[in-house]
């Protein structure tokens, strides 16, 4: 359903997602506080932000958040099955620009992307960076105007900081993902939880006695690895790292080439922003009944054009629940097509925890209506302090308290001459 403003699945749904986004606001203190603060000093008057990012009840908060802050919106989901269809109309109907729906196709996800720049934002908030990436391929003439942007996600801010280094970017962009109250809590705690909701909401499988893959030990696989262990099954982590490898086996975690796990694994997750980290010869070798799932922004993790080239017959078992079957009769199971288990299977994080990422987005949109202007285009971190203050909002509204560095303890930190 769609007019000059918005294009959603059906718009009939939106009083079922405003009691889902009022669910996510009651969980979400941080972003909840700065609303408060932003409807009075409006830090976003005229300024237009395109955003890209999930469509999800607790980016509709951001969205509500920034909207009171005094910005004009355009939105597109960033992953074609992520977005919530009773979102998407809620925030159509609550006046926003929104062009997303469930099951896109490609071209429909750029389509969308194209329609956020109509309104030729001097803001880019995006997950994954395609919208940045679009305006810098195809709307070169636009990016002058365009005073700064935000990213969301890991592979996102490691392809940004590429281009800075090349002298490809246009304009300044804050990396939101690599914030410690992002980093640490989203990637790990929100990633682990959703990816282990969405493969249960796909199959049903009882995790205990499982060999557990996890493809990749950076802060997502270690929230999944985490889980899965505490749900009882047996972690397996593959991975190219020295150093990540050597935490996972120090965390009582078995380490392993690919080539080694594919032949014993139960469930397999991808989480590590690479492409092919599971193919042709790995499928070759499961067990059958083998779940195949991803937890990484894009879903070339999983080389599913090689699966269906082998198999003889696919046939979908479950919603968000493929069935391949292979040449000596083994059935492999891909969840949610290879796309993020966690978005496309289940709600994608706690609204507890999206509480801090979204609260990170949103000073990184204030900080940059304020001093974009003087800002070079390079990839800039969030400053500690707002880390800091960001934690401290989260601990009082949870209850939680902290013991205060007296004057001397202040001074012994730096006391150089104090010896033993």
């Amino acid at each position: 359903m769609s007019n000059t403003n918005y294009k959603v699945k059906n718009i009939a749904l939106a009083a079922q997602g405003l009691l889902k986004i009022e669910w996510a606001e009651s969980r979400m203190p941080v972003l909840m506080k700065l609303r408060e603060e932003a409807c009075k000093t409006q830090p976003l008057k005229g300024m237009r932000i395109a955003g890209c990012l999930h469509v999800t009840k607790e980016t509709a908060v951001l969205v509500r958040t920034l909207k009171a802050a005094g910005a004009e919106l355009a939105w597109s989901g960033c992953n074609p099955l992520s977005t919530q269809d009773d979102i998407a109309a809620a925030l159509a109907s609550d006046g926003v620009s929104i062009f997303a729906w469930h099951g896109m196709n490609r071209d429909e996800f750029y389509w969308a992307i194209e329609r956020t720049l109509d309104l030729k934002p001097t803001l880019t908030l995006d997950d994954g960076a395609d919208l940045i990436f679009t305006v810098h391929s195809k709307h070169k003439d636009m990016a002058k105007d365009i005073i700064g942007g935000t990213e969301e996600t890991t592979t996102g801010v490691h392809r940004l900081r590429a281009m800075a280094r090349d002298g490809a970017l246009f304009y300044p962009v804050i990396a939101i993902n690599d914030a410690e109250t992002k980093w640490d809590f989203d990637n790990v705690y929100g990633t682990g939880q959703s990816s282990i909701d969405g493969i249960i909401r796909a199959t049903n499988v009882l995790l205990g006695g499982k060999v557990f893959v996890v493809a990749g030990f950076g802060h997502c696989g270690r929230g999944c690895a985490m889980r899965a262990k505490g749900m009882g099954a047996r972690v397996v982590v593959t991975e190219v790292k020295p150093t990540a490898a050597l935490k996972a086996v120090l965390e009582g975690y078995e380490v392993m080439k690919m080539d080694d796990a594919a032949k014993i694994g139960d469930i397999f997750i991808t989480a590590t922003g690479m492409k092919d980290i599971i193919v042709k010869r790995h499928f070759d070798s499961m067990k059958d009944g083998a779940i195949v799932s991803n937890t990484g922004h894009y879903d070339c993790e999983i080389n599913l054009e090689e699966l269906k080239g082998v198999s003889r017959k696919m046939r979908e078992v479950r919603p968000n629940n493929e069935e391949y079957t292979m040449p000596n009769g083994n059935r492999i199971y891909v969840l949610a097509q290879g796309r993020l288990v966690n978005l496309a299977a289940a709600e994608g994080h706690p609204s507890e925890v999206m509480d801090m990422s979204f609260a990170n987005q949103f000073l990184g949109m204030t900080r940059l209506a304020r001093e974009g202007r003087s800002l070079k285009p390079a990839v800039y971190d969030i400053d500690p302090a707002q880390d800091q203050e960001i934690a401290m909002i989260k601990l009082r509204s949870i209850g939680m308290s902290l013991d205060k560095l007296t004057p001397e303890q202040v001074k012994y930190a730096d006391d150089y001459s104090s010896g033993t």
